[in-house]
């Protein structure tokens, strides 16, 4: 059976960490986010964002 996902381009999900400072990364995994955050002091905030 073929899958019904809508159609178009599959979306990858990334994890973004924003610090305080304006910065922004982009990561492949939470943990790689988290240990990014956790070495800025737990400044930043983690979101999921589609690419």
């Amino acid at each position: 059976m073929a899958c019904n996902c809508g159609g178009g381009t599959p979306r990858t999900v990334a994890y973004q960490l924003t610090l305080p400072d304006g910065t922004v990364r982009r990561y492949v995994t939470y943990q790689e986010a988290e240990a990014a955050n956790r070495r800025a002091g737990f400044t930043g905030v983690i979101t999921t964002v589609a690419q």
